[in-house]
């Protein structure tokens, strides 16, 4: 067993750049040598994790028509619902196994097309005589009712929530594994200054994510654009800030970008309003580090707003973004939207001049609780550290 190496699974590449600042802080973490088991090498190379870790694709069984063929007829006879799991993470078990498996997903947990292979994998490793750590978690707390889900929790030797939701929802479940309770990793993330773009005012510049996944979660459709356009209109006519339009993912199935797009339209033509291509994690934070205010959809982009004390509004669907703002503030309230309670036009606009006029207070705020937060980040490094002995 390799008892020097610690792998890193369930990443999904770092053209969602969220990923890859969970995979590059938690690099920086550890102290032990890191295999990073991903599904996309090409894009975890291209960005900021070449050279922080040995970086090995997941093996794809539909990629492979024999093994596909012969791995399922065997999952046939044999009933073995880990045999895909196996060949999936082959890379992680060569040689031998190692003995700390770090699940690194964050929100994973949250999207019900991936829960089966979670269980699955969680209990690959630990069948073949690897311990696993959850890190970063957020989970619905609903979904702690499930037997089979409780049972998987209970397979990980410790749990580290990124919020107190989460927290809080583990502990009244009665989860066996060790529970902490420590910020998201990314919110160490180094930051990369690059040229500021024509038009944004370094400063006096509203950041402004989309994306797709708050599109499909809104109830009233074709809400969430109409709320963005307006509140774009709000900050041309009765400000003097620019806007910059900054993507956090860019997959073909899952592309900020294409939301940008659409969003962009009707300002093509407008100085005031620019758009960020894409860039590494640590180059998007230097972008959204010298923004003015910060509206975003995408947590990791939130976070990297957050942590450069940037006045933030969350346009969120889920737990974390909950949790992570009632954390920081003591309340999710003003701090959050979610995007299900959008309904008319001018909601986002409401909760902006909720931030203009409370500007100072804000950012005394941040000030206040971000460097803490921070040293808290850092911390679970030290935690980390004592168990992966």
């Amino acid at each position: 067993m390799e008892e020097n190496k610690v792998v890193l699974y369930a990443h999904a590449g770092s053209g969602n750049h969220g990923c890859e600042a969970l995979a590059n802080t938690i690099c920086k973490l550890i102290k032990k040598p890191v295999r990073l088991i991903t599904n996309s090498v090409e894009e975890d190379e291209k960005y900021s994790l070449n050279g922080l870790c040995e970086i090995l694709p997941e093996k794809n069984i539909r990629a492979n028509k024999l093994a596909h063929i012969g791995y399922y007829g065997y999952r046939m006879l044999s009933k073995d619902q880990e045999s895909f799991q196996r060949y999936r993470f082959k890379n992680a078990l060569k040689e031998n196994s190692c003995k700390w498996n770090i699940s690194i997903g964050g929100d994973n947990y949250c999207y019900d097309i991936m829960i089966k292979d979670l269980i699955l994998a969680n209990s690959m490793f630990n069948r073949n005589g690897g311990k696993t750590i959850l890190l970063g978690a957020s989970i619905e707390p609903v979904l702690l009712e499930k037997e089979e889900i409780l049972a998987d929790m209970n397979q990980y030797t410790a749990i580290f929530a990124r919020e107190s939701l989460t927290y809080e929802a583990l502990k009244k479940a009665g989860i066996q594994a060790e529970l902490y309770l420590y910020p998201d990793t990314a919110f160490t993330l180094e930051r990369k200054l690059l040229p500021l773009p024509e038009g944004f005012q370094e400063g006096n510049t509203v950041g402004i994510n989309i994306s797709p996944m708050i599109v499909e979660n809104e109830m009233t459709p074709g809400i969430t654009i109409k709320n963005y356009r307006a509140l774009i209109e709000y900050i041309l006519e009765y400000t003097d800030m620019s806007v910059a339009l900054i993507p956090h993912v860019v997959w073909d199935r899952n592309d900020d970008r294409k939301t940008i797009d659409e969003l962009y339209d009707p300002f093509r033509y407008e100085p005031r309003v620019v758009r960020i291509g894409d860039h590494s994690c640590e180059e998007l934070k230097g972008y959204i580090s010298r923004c003015r205010f910060f509206i975003g959809a995408r947590t990791h982009a939130t976070i990297a707003a957050y942590s450069s004390q940037v006045p933030t509004l969350v346009v969120g669907y889920s737990i974390k973004a909950m949790g992570i703002a009632r954390d920081l503030f003591g309340t999710y309230e003003n701090y959050v939207i979610s995007v299900q309670s959008l309904e008319e036009k001018r909601q986002l606009i409401r909760a902006f001049e909720w931030m203009l006029e409370d500007e100072d207070s804000l950012k005394e705020e941040l000030a206040r609780v971000i460097p803490p937060y921070i040293e808290r980040a850092f911390a679970l490094g030290e935690k980390l550290e004592e168990i992966l002995q």
